[in-house]
């Protein structure tokens, strides 16, 4: 099996690997929601971000919270810590307080956690799972939920969150999740692993005595010899297997050239005969009709 990460770089995979590796490839699955608040982001982390005036120092503060690396060459690292800046700038622009700056930020973070859990395509159960955390801080039903966002926070964290982590879904998908290749290779039961004809074997001869500087003549005469000798092989070393699957298709196809055979007759015959219906048509309208003799009359 080989595995290709977003990079484009095809790794083999030893096979005893696979076998321990392949079991961990999360399918699509449902997630249930619950609250949040206070999960990633503590208060005190929530209130030296609010202390922070620029984006790097934001960012660095993110970056000593998840231990995130400073690499900006990183494609990851750079991914995530703008989906995590943006996340915390919505929040300021709307004047959250501090238990909605961290609600929400969880929100987010365990919406595109659901999303590169596995390679294969969950849109719906992530867009369902974001739907049941928002849910879960917008009504007042403890210890379920709590009533955190008002309907107007909801609808606005709801449109910012389609318009940006939903309509890229697929960029996401592709950063951080690795692309499965499955090589699949079938054997038939009762039919022998084919082995090199004595055909392609006297090929590779030929070849080679070719460049030597043999004449056409002679590797004429060798390829038919070959041949020969290979349809003889063929016959001989051929399975009780092959030999009844060669009669079935045999007996097949000729039943299919008789029925081929009676439709073509049939159809010969019925252009034939609409030929001279036409042909007697024909002669009956083009032969000349005997005008009756008129009565001359007598001279007085």
């Amino acid at each position: 099996m080989h595995l290709t990460d977003e990079s484009g770089e095809k790794q083999d995979v030893p096979l005893a690997e696979t076998q321990q590796e392949v079991p961990k490839i999360i399918q699509p699955r449902d997630h249930k929601a619950k609250i949040c608040v206070w999960a990633d982001l503590t208060v005190d982390d929530v209130d030296r971000i609010n202390e922070s005036l620029n984006a790097d120092h934001i960012k660095s503060v993110l970056s000593d919270i998840f231990g995130l690396s400073d690499h900006r060459d990183d494609l990851k690292t750079g991914i995530i810590m703008d989906l995590y800046y943006y996340t915390l700038q919505f929040a300021r622009d709307n004047g959250f307080s501090r238990e909605k700056t961290s609600a929400f930020f969880s929100i987010i973070k365990k919406t595109h956690e659901v999303c590169i859990e596995t390679p294969f395509g969950n849109l719906d159960q992530t867009f369902n799972y974001f739907k049941a955390l928002i849910l879960c801080h917008a009504v007042n039903r403890p210890p379920h939920s709590i009533e955190l966002f008002s309907a107007d926070e909801v609808r606005k964290i709801t449109e910012y969150t389609v318009n940006t982590y939903f309509r890229h879904f697929k960029m996401y998908k592709y950063a951080f999740t690795p692309l499965v290749k499955l090589d699949l290779a079938i054997n038939y039961i009762g039919l022998p692993m084919p082995s090199p004809s004595p055909s392609e074997a006297g090929d590779k001869a030929d070849e080679t005595e070719a460049k030597e500087g043999e004449t056409t003549e002679e590797k004429r005469e060798e390829d038919g010899s070959a041949e020969g000798g290979a349809d003889k092989s063929e016959e001989k070393e051929e399975s009780p297997a092959k030999k009844e699957l060669r009669s079935m298709i045999q007996t097949f196809l000729s039943e299919e050239i008789k029925k081929m055979k009676m439709s073509v007759e049939e159809q010969i015959k019925s252009t034939e005969d609409s030929i001279n219906k036409k042909i007697e048509l024909t002669d009956g309208s083009t032969s000349p009709k005997k005008s009756p003799s008129s009565p001359k009359g007598k001279k007085k």
